[in-house]
């Protein structure tokens, strides 16, 4: 008896097509697990609309979410990074700073500039955590530097947004000397009485959390970010102790008088202009 089987035909989509068939169309909500759409989660900037989950934001999509119409007039963009101390490790320091920023597309591991929110005159700073962890480094702690002394020199009220892994170590002492320079560029615009808010979001550590960080007038966190300097891990490798549950998160700092407002970036804005309105009760003019 004679078969005549039907000849196979060759798949039109390829076993890795197949893989990541939808690929960039949903996303796995690290917080509860449920999937959502990626443009559903894109509207809501990262946070999940079934548990509250946080997801990395970035940088440009803070200018969006933070800043009227997302515009931040940049100041000081021509600094650029170097490497004073030659430093390699498994890789050139050199060779980091341009993954970086073909990475992120940034310059540095900050933005700073003026910009308005909610049609108030502000001096804005935010942190590129996608720039070697928002690390602190030579260029990163002039520019804040220059953000305090620029306002305080236009009387702006300065917003400063940080994500930060901490003084960037392929700079040595160069890099911890930031966190004295910026802390004296603040302390003069404290002195002319000019408003500071300082907003910590996951994660904000290491030198970043030691200097500026917790100075502001008004400190406010993001919900469950890690703020400290040094990280759970290490506290209890060091010390031999298991440490409270939710310690280090902002919730954990509210609590114990570290913070003075959690919460969720959606209502992040709303709750500066607020704080702004009252600090600069004259209109646009900090309190003289």
């Amino acid at each position: 008896m004679n078969w005549n089987w039907p000849e196979k035909t060759a798949p039109t989509t390829d076993a890795s097509e197949k893989r990541t068939l939808g690929k960039g169309v949903f996303k796995l909500c690290a917080g509860c697990g449920t999937t959502h759409k990626a443009d559903e989660l894109t509207t809501r900037f990262g946070v999940c609309p079934q548990c509250g989950h946080h997801h990395k934001l970035a940088a440009p999509a803070w200018h969006q979410l933070m800043l009227d119409d997302g515009q931040l007039d940049r100041w000081d963009e021509d600094l650029q990074p170097a490497d004073p101390l030659e430093f390699t490790d498994d890789k050139p320091y050199i060779d980091r700073i341009a993954a970086s920023q073909k990475k992120s597309g940034h310059n540095e591991a900050i933005d700073i500039g003026s910009a308005r929110l909610d049609g108030r005159p502000i001096a804005f700073g935010c942190f590129v955590f996608q720039f070697m962890g928002g690390s602190m480094g030579s260029v990163v702690g002039e520019k804040i530097t220059r953000l305090f002394e620029r306002a305080t020199a236009e009387r702006l009220p300065v917003v400063l947004l940080q994500a930060s892994g901490g003084a960037r170590m392929q700079e040595g002492i160069l890099s911890l000397m930031q966190m004295a320079k910026s802390v004296a560029a603040l302390e003069r615009l404290r002195a002319k009485a000019i408003p500071f808010v300082s907003c910590m979001l996951h994660p904000t550590t290491g030198g970043v959390a030691a200097s500026f960080a917790f100075l502001g007038d008004v400190n406010i966190a993001e919900q469950n970010a890690l703020i400290g300097f040094a990280g759970p891990r290490v506290i209890e490798n060091t010390i031999r102790q298991t440490l409270p549950e939710g310690f280090q998160r902002a919730e954990f700092l509210l609590d114990h008088g570290m913070v003075d407002l959690v919460c969720s970036r959606l209502d992040m804005k709303a709750r500066i202009s607020t704080v702004l309105g009252h600090l600069c009760p004259a209109g646009d003019a900090p309190i003289p």
